[in-house]
C-alpha cells in the first residue's frame, strides 16, 4: 500500500538537515577522539595541515555513512521531521490535538500520573473537539499501573431508567438523533474515579486547562470545521450548537475563535466542587431541565444511579506479545480474535501484498459476526461467546474457512445477527516517566452527539442510544437485529471502542487505540500488526492505508483521500484489481480511523530495570500532534 504526502518539498530539506546536524555530531565526535589519540600516540604529523586534513576525510567519510544508513531505512529522519512523531524520555502524550497533548505533558513534568494527564488531556478534547468527544458522552478508559496491575474503566453512558426496548416504534429516527437519543453521560464519573484512585496532582488543576480554553476561546481546527460543514443542517436545528458555532447565519469558519462560556462555568464548578455537581447538583438540574424542555427521558434519578464498572481486563498471549485491553461491552475482544486469526500464518510474508490484505479483511468479517453475539455483560451472559474469541482453538477454525482465492457472501461466517454501526469518537494514548499507561477512548458518537448542545450548561450530550439494537422486521434476504444489543433502563450498549495496551516479558511495549466508530477493530488491529508482524516502524505504522469491512454490506472499503492538511493516503490500483480478482466489491472511503501510537522502543531497554525511549505518533489524518519530554 502507499501514501502520497503533501510537502514532499518541505520533508526533503528536512531530511538534507536533519543528515547534515548527524554528521556535524558525530564529526565533532570524531575530531575529539582523534585528537585524544594523537595525543596519546604522539603521531608526528608533518604540520597542521595534514591534520586538518585528516579530520575533514574522516567527517567525510562519516558523513557518507549517515546518508547510506538513512538510504537503508536504519534512520528515519522522514518520520522525525513531521510533528506528528516525537521521542521521548520521561513521558509522552499522543491525542488528535496538539493543544491537548501539549496540556497532558504539562502535568507529566508536574509530576503527574499517567492517569493525570489522561484526565486533563480528556477535558481539553471535549472544548477543542466537540464533535468527538466532552463530558456530555462517555468512553473506556485502560490503565496499565509499573507496578503491572492493570484496569478497565467502563464509563459507557447508559440507557435512561424510562427506556424501553419499544420505544422507538413509529418514530426511528429519533433514536439517531434529538433529545430521545440521549443516554446518560458517564466520562465525568470515570475521569474522576480513575483520578480518585491514581490521580497525584491536585483535581482542579487538571480541569483548569480545559476550562481556561472554553472561556478564552480557541481556534476551530481544519479538522472540525470539516466536521461543521458535515453536520451543517443539525447546527442550526439546534439553538446552543448554533449560538456557539454560527454567527450572522452562516457557520464559523476554520482559525475563526470559540467561545463556550457556560462550559466554562461549568467546568469551574467541577473544579471546586468535583463531580457531586454534576451527577447530584446544580449542573445535572440545568442539564436535565434543558433535555426535558427537548423531550429527552433523562431524570435526575439517572444521573445519581450511574455508576463506573471497573472490570477485568482482557489478556491474551499472541506473536510473543501479552496483548491487554477492555472486555465488553467494548471492542476489545474483536481485536483479539483478529489477532489470533492472522497470527497462524507465517509472519510477516504471510501479511504482506495484496494476499494479506484478503487474509486481513477475511478475517475481520469473522470478527464483525461473532461479535454480534456480545452485549452489556451485566445484562447479557457473554461468557461462552468471549471464551471462543479468547480461544486460540477457535480461532484456528476460523482460520481453516479462509480461502485465498476468494471472498464469500455474510453469510458464509456465520453470522446470525445484524452489525451495528457505531460512530464517531476520539482516542488518547500516554506513558508517564516510572511507565504507568493509559488508553482512552471517548465518544458523543456520531458528530456533536445527538446534535443538542445544552443551553445553560454548555455541554454536548451524546446520541449514543443509536448503538443499540431495536427489534424490527426484516426480509428473508436480511439478518434480524441482535437480542444481546436490546434496549434495557440502565444498560450500556455494544461499543468498538478498543483502548489496548501491549506488554512483552512484562514490560511495556506499546499503548494504541483509535477512533472511528464500527471501524475501530479493524484499525488498531492493522496498526498493530504493522508494527509488531510486519516489522514497520510506528509512524509508518500509522500512516499506512488502511481498508476495512463491516460484513453487511458486503464491501471492502479502503482510503483513498486527501486529508485537511493535504496528505493523501490510497491503497494503489494494482492491489485493488488483485481483491478484486478474489470477488471483492470494493469502495473508496473519504476517512476512517484516527489513531494515537505509543511505542517503548526494545532496543532501547536497558539492563536493570531501566527504561526504553518513547516514541510518540498522532495520526495525521486529524492534524493532531503528541508531546512529550
Amino acid at each position: 500500500m502507499i501514501i502520497y504526502l503533501g510537502g514532499a518539498k518541505s520533508e526533503r530539506s528536512n531530511l538534507r538537515s536533519n543528515v547534515t546536524t548527524v554528521a556535524w555530531i558525530v564529526r565533532k565526535a570524531l575530531c575529539k577522539c582523534l585528537a585524544k589519540f594523537l595525543r596519546r600516540s604522539k603521531a608526528n604529523f608533518n604540520n597542521y595541515t595534514n591534520l586538518k586534513f585528516a579530520f575533514v576525510a574522516a567527517a567525510m567519510l562519516i558523513r557518507w555513512l549517515v546518508i547510506v544508513l538513512v538510504s537503508i531505512g536504519l534512520l528515519t529522519p522522514t518520520s522525525t521531521a513531521r510533528p506528528e512523531v516525537i521521542v521521548a524520555s520521561h513521558g509522552a502524550v499522543a491525542t488528535d490535538d496538539s493543544r491537548c497533548s501539549k496540556i497532558g505533558v504539562d502535568v507529566l513534568r508536574e509530576g503527574g500520573h499517567a492517569v493525570d494527564a489522561s484526565v486533563a488531556a480528556a477535558l481539553c478534547l471535549g472544548v477543542v473537539s466537540p464533535a468527538s468527544s466532552g463530558i456530555g458522552g462517555g468512553a473506556f478508559m485502560l490503565i496499565r499501573s509499573a507496578s503491572g496491575k492493570a484496569q478497565a474503566f467502563d464509563m459507557r453512558e447508559t440507557a435512561p431508567l424510562l427506556a424501553s426496548e419499544n420505544m422507538y416504534a413509529g418514530n426511528v429516527a429519533s433514536k439517531a438523533s434529538g433529545a430521545l437519543s440521549i443516554a446518560v453521560p458517564g466520562e465525568l464519573a470515570g475521569l474522576y474515579e480513575a483520578w480518585e484512585q491514581h490521580g497525584k496532582l491536585p483535581w482542579a488543576r487538571l480541569v483548569q486547562p480545559a476550562e481556561r480554553l472554553a472561556r478564552l476561546g480557541f481556534k476551530i481546527s481544519p479538522y472540525l470545521h470539516m466536521q461543521m460543514v458535515r453536520t451543517e443542517s443539525g447546527i442550526f436545528g439546534d439553538e446552543g450548537l448554533r449560538n456557539l458555532l454560527t454567527s450572522g447565519g452562516k457557520l464559523l469558519k476554520e482559525g475563526d475563535i470559540v467561545r463556550n462560556e457556560k462550559l466554562a462555568d461549568t467546568l469551574r464548578t467541577i473544579s471546586s466542587f468535583g463531580v457531586s455537581a454534576f451527577y447530584n447538583g446544580s449542573i445535572g438540574i440545568n442539564l436535565i431541565r434543558d433535555i426535558g424542555k427537548l423531550g429527552g427521558l433523562l431524570s435526575m434519578k439517572d444521573l445519581q444511579s450511574y455508576r463506573v464498572k471497573i472490570r477485568a481486563p482482557i489478556l491474551s498471549r499472541i506473536m510473543g506479545l501479552e496483548i491487554t485491553t477492555m472486555p465488553p461491552p467494548s471492542g476489545g475482544s474483536g481485536v483479539i480474535l483478529m489477532l489470533n486469526i492472522l497470527a497462524q500464518y507465517k509472519l510477516p510474508s504471510g501479511l504482506l501484498g495484496p494476499l494479506g490484505i484478503h487474509r486481513e479483511i477475511e478475517a475481520l468479517k469473522h470478527v464483525v459476526a461473532v461479535r454480534t453475539n456480545l452485549g452489556d455483560p451485566d445484562f447479557y451472559n457473554v461468557s461462552e461467546v468471549l471464551s471462543d474469541m479468547l480461544s486460540s482453538k477457535f480461532s484456528q477454525q476460523l482460520k481453516k474457512t479462509i480461502n485465498d482465492s476468494r471472498t464469500f457472501h455474510p453469510s458464509h461466517y456465520g453470522g446470525r445477527w445484524n452489525p451495528i454501526k457505531d460512530h464517531g469518537t476520539s482516542h488518547l494514548s500516554v506513558v508517564d516517566g516510572e511507565r504507568n499507561a493509559v488508553s482512552m477512548t471517548t465518544t458523543v458518537n456520531y458528530y456533536f452527539g445527538a446534535n443538542v448542545l445544552s443551553p445553560s450548561t454548555g455541554i454536548v450530550l451524546n446520541n449514543e442510544m443509536d448503538d443499540f439494537a431495536i427489534p424490527a422486521t426484516v426480509s428473508a434476504n436480511e439478518l434480524p437485529p441482535a437480542p444481546a444489543n436490546f434496549i434495557r433502563p440502565g444498560k450500556r450498549p455494544l461499543s468498538s471502542m478498543s483502548p489496548t495496551i501491549v506488554l512483552k516479558n512484562g514490560q511495556l511495549k506499546a499503548v494504541v487505540g483509535a477512533s472511528g466508530g464500527g471501524f475501530i477493530i479493524a484499525g488498531t488491529a492493522e496498526v498493530l500488526l504493522n508494527h509488531f508482524a510486519k516489522g514497520m516502524d510506528p509512524f509508518s505504522s500509522v500512516m499506512a492505508p488502511r481498508v476495512y469491512h463491516q460484513l453487511i454490506p458486503n464491501v471492502l472499503n479502503y482510503e483513498n483521500w486527501t486529508t485537511v492538511l493535504g496528505d493523501h493516503f490510497e491503497v494503489p490500483a494494482e492491489t485493488r484489481a488483485a481483491l478484486a480478482k478474489k470477488g471483492h466489491v470494493l469502495e473508496g472511503l473519504a476517512g476512517g480511523t484516527i489513531c494515537q501510537f505509543i511505542v517503548q522502543g526494545s532496543s532501547s531497554l536497558r539492563q536493570g530495570g531501566g527504561f526504553g525511549k518513547l516514541v510518540a505518533v498522532s495520526d495525521p489524518r486529524k492534524g493532531g500532534t503528541p508531546a512529550g519530554f
